[in-house]
């Protein structure tokens, strides 16, 4: 027989140590020890948590030129950043295991194939074993994301299937894309995680649309950011004296798969958003609406998901 007991989540809306990746990687730690102890089964934290979102800063870029102090801020970005599996993996899977939870967290990865030059936003999964269970990386960077981001491919549009459901997600506005969307619904996502930076009215709108239509738990964590939690010495430092004191006010919920708020939205300082989900929701919803099932026209619609991986270079 099926388990059907509650499932406790945490959301964690709390800002990086901006640009220092041990920094980040400690304050993560304590976080996921204080949900664990609150009896969460699961986690998750905002996007890009290890080392840093970077908003206000432009890297020195503009069409046609490359300043040298932006480069000096690359350079810290990509030293800060995170290699899957590393050291700073194998730290999080030991806080993990310690709480006995499973932990989704928001990393800039630096790729260390192929020369390791390039960096993605993605979203790391670890189980309670301690153990990496996987990775999404972003597929589309929103903006200006594209001058630090390079773009996912198919192969890592995860779902885990654990005791706690089938747990799976994307990465801020990649929820505006109904394809990816439809790819996750296929996968059969019943808890759906989107951890964001967008921190708009509009996107509580987003999170209970997803809800609605995927017929699934959706978790939605962003991250409180003030200006002065900057670096002093940072590069470029000086493009954020036009920003407002508070640069990110949150907005981290909890929906269930009828659309209504179970926790949150959480505005305007740090903290830790706990719901409790009743998986039996999940069955209950669809007698309705399936998208992927009963509501879906696969006599007129077709959706083809490439997974496979798509490395710039291949040997024979």
């Amino acid at each position: 027989m099926e388990d059907h007991s509650p499932v406790r989540v945490a959301i964690i809306q709390a800002a990086s140590a901006l640009f220092d990746r041990g920094a980040s990687l400690h304050k993560a730690e304590t976080l996921i020890q204080e949900a664990g102890s609150g009896g969460a089964q699961l986690l998750l934290f905002p996007e890009a948590f290890i080392p840093c979102y970077p908003r206000g800063l432009t890297f020195g870029m503009k069409v046609g030129s490359r300043s040298p102090e932006g480069r000096a801020l690359w350079q810290r970005y990509w030293q800060n950043s995170v290699e899957i599996p590393s050291s700073t993996t194998d730290a999080l899977g030991e806080a993990a295991a310690a709480a006995g939870v499973h932990v989704a967290i928001g990393v800039t990865e630096r790729d260390s194939s192929y020369g390791g030059g390039t960096l993605y936003c993605t979203l790391l999964y670890l189980g309670p074993d301690g153990q990496v269970l996987g990775k999404h990386r972003k597929l589309k960077p929103t903006g200006a994301e594209r001058l630090i981001w390079g773009e996912g491919d198919g192969s890592t549009l995860t779902t885990l299937d654990t005791e706690l459901g089938t747990i799976g997600g994307l990465i801020c506005w990649e929820n505006y894309m109904p394809l990816a969307r439809a790819a996750m619904y296929a996968k059969g996502v019943e808890i759906y995680l989107a951890p964001t930076a967008d921190a708009r009215d509009t996107w509580q709108a987003t999170l209970r649309h997803i809800a609605c239509e995927g017929r699934c738990f959706v978790l939605g964590c962003n991250q409180f950011l003030t200006k002065d939690m900057y670096p002093d010495d940072l590069p470029l430092r000086r493009e954020l004296r036009e920003q407002a004191e508070v640069i990110c006010r949150g907005g981290s919920a909890v929906v269930s798969p009828f659309g209504q708020v179970l926790a949150g939205p959480l505005y305007g300082e740090e903290g830790i958003l706990y719901a409790d989900l009743d998986r039996d929701e999940l069955i209950r919803s669809k007698v309705d609406f399936d998208v992927v099932g009963h509501y879906a026209r696969p006599d007129i619609f077709e959706l083809r998901v490439d997974e496979r991986p798509r490395p710039p270079i291949k040997t024979t």
